[in-house]
């Protein structure tokens, strides 16, 4: 692991908020991130805009996951890996707000991936480039102490076993999938880095 390279991304970081304001900007200019500009990626950038817009005014955190999260006093760095287009991360990035506001140990940062590719590259998902992407780390080693995406664990079993069957995901498949986080609400992303964050400190979380 080059911690110099994730140095120089965590430099290049910004908050949650920023990246928020910086997608509703996009969408003013009929823009995207990323190295390829297309319309199919504007129109997802916009989607993204009004899904995250929708969670954070309506995801809810459970009092029995709140006070995990709160429980937890290790100091930890968060950065994420992602860009204005993507569908998941649209469902995801709220989530991981959501719980970063709950416990002021966790420090969130965005960054893009088509702007940090050698970060990228150092956690690629079955060699892809697979985003959002969570890198924790601890303050006070510097070291990752664990990573998480691009999906919840119960979708990533839901795709890995259609590509297994089909070859590959069809427009049908992702249009479900859309279906699927919207009645999930949040929680299985919940559920995954709550229980992350109870591994850095497994007795705060009994």
């Amino acid at each position: 692991m080059n911690n110099h390279i994730i140095d120089e991304s965590l430099i290049k970081g910004i908050s949650y908020t920023e990246y928020r304001n910086l997608v509703g900007r996009l969408v003013c200019e009929n823009a995207t991130t990323g190295a390829t500009k297309t319309d199919t990626l504007i129109a997802y950038t916009k989607l993204t805009d009004k899904r995250m817009k929708r969670w954070d005014k309506t995801l809810k955190i459970p009092l029995t996951f709140e006070e995990k999260i709160k429980s937890v006093d290790t100091k930890v760095t968060w950065l994420v890996i992602t860009e204005s287009w993507c569908g998941d991360a649209a469902h995801v990035l709220p989530v991981m707000n959501k719980i970063s506001e709950l416990n002021e140990n966790i420090n969130f940062n965005v960054v893009l991936r088509d702007e940090n590719e050698a970060l990228m590259n150092q956690f690629l998902t079955n060699g892809n480039k697979s985003i959002p992407k969570l890198i924790m780390i601890d303050n006070r080693t510097n070291n990752v102490v664990s990573t998480y995406g691009p999906r919840p664990n119960v979708v990533t079993k839901l795709v890995n076993d259609f590509k297994n069957e089909h070859g590959s995901l069809t427009s049908e498949f992702k249009e479900g999938l859309q279906v699927w986080y919207n009645k999930d609400k949040g929680q299985s992303t919940l559920e995954d880095i709550t229980q992350l964050l109870c591994e850095l400190q497994p007795s705060s979380c009994l």
